[in-house]
């Protein structure tokens, strides 16, 4: 893209900081959604459990990039959080889409966030982005998350969504916590070991949202893992190799289900989701090896 001024929800988690960065290191423009009163002209205001949006503080953006949502796995599933984590993705994309719509000049493109948990559990069947959604909690909340951005599309707005695998980083996310353990030597086993990991290198997540922002002929699903998912017992062997710590230790699935309660679905499930729409429009990946991936987060 030439020099632009996009909009970033989420700016301040894994993903989205990083983003930021790397969207001003190249000169671009960035202005940040924050959930409290803009105290400077790169953040705009907005407040999705009210669905409320500055859209003044929006206009003249060429794109915008919405990642908010509470985070999947810090805290465990009561009905209340499961509410929260249902609430923050479709009423704040709810709000997101109604604010660009309403624009005299919308931008070019929303690229919204998603996740892979839209198809489930898929065992050892390989899907990408032509699968139905799954069954549970989890897809059914990727399904409302990615129809409400409906007003940006009826807009005429190019809207793509990202549906974003485990990504690799000691930063954060799931893989932020799993290091340390593997560094002490707890590190191991999730239950069988069998469960398909789809991941995706941070660097290379940026780099494919960026990439999508750039591509015009990308719309629709497009997934965010890299080009090899692997079992959790070959993650497991990998950052033991990597970090030269034993992986001795198992996490029985009994003890995940009773530490975790509804969320061990999710963690002993299996999603071997590939990225087919991101490698047929031309991305490249830096790091698409487990080792690669998690050496790459080292550095």
């Amino acid at each position: 893209m030439l020099r632009s001024r996009i909009a970033v929800s989420g700016s301040t988690g894994l993903i989205g900081a990083a983003l930021v960065r790397s969207l001003r290191s190249d000169g671009h423009e960035v202005v940040r959604l924050v959930r409290r009163r803009a105290a400077s002209g790169d953040e705009v205001e907005w407040d999705p459990k009210r669905q409320y949006v500055d859209v003044a503080g929006l206009a003249g953006c060429d794109a915008v990039v919405h990642l908010a949502g509470a985070g999947v796995g810090d805290h465990r599933w009561t009905q209340a959080y499961k509410r929260e984590i249902r609430d923050s993705r479709v009423l704040g994309t709810a709000a997101v889409a109604e604010a660009l719509a309403a624009l005299d000049t919308p931008p070019k493109v929303l690229l919204s966030g998603s996740a892979i948990g839209f198809y489930g559990d898929t065992g050892d069947r390989a899907v990408d982005e032509s699968a139905p959604p799954g069954d549970g909690f989890l897809p059914s909340v990727c399904v409302e998350w990615e129809e409400a951005t409906a007003p940006a599309e009826d807009a005429g707005i190019r809207t793509v969504h990202a549906r974003t695998g485990l990504v690799v980083s000691k930063e954060g996310g799931a893989w932020g916590r799993l290091f340390p353990l593997f560094r002490a030597g707890l590190g191991g086993r999730l239950g069988n070991g069998r469960q398909y990991w789809s991941f995706i290198a941070l660097h290379d997540h940026v780099a494919a949202l960026r990439h999508i922002l750039d591509t015009e002929t990308l719309s629709g699903a497009v997934n965010l893992t890299g080009p090899s998912p692997v079992t959790n017992a070959q993650v497991t062997a990998a950052m033991g190799r990597v970090l030269r710590r034993p992986t001795l230790f198992t996490a029985p699935a009994p003890a995940l289900k009773i530490a975790l309660g509804e969320f061990s679905e999710d963690v002993l499930g299996s999603q071997r989701v590939l990225p087919a729409r991101l490698l047929e429009s031309g991305f490249a990946f830096a790091f698409p090896g487990i080792e690669d991936a998690v050496r790459a987060a080292l550095r």
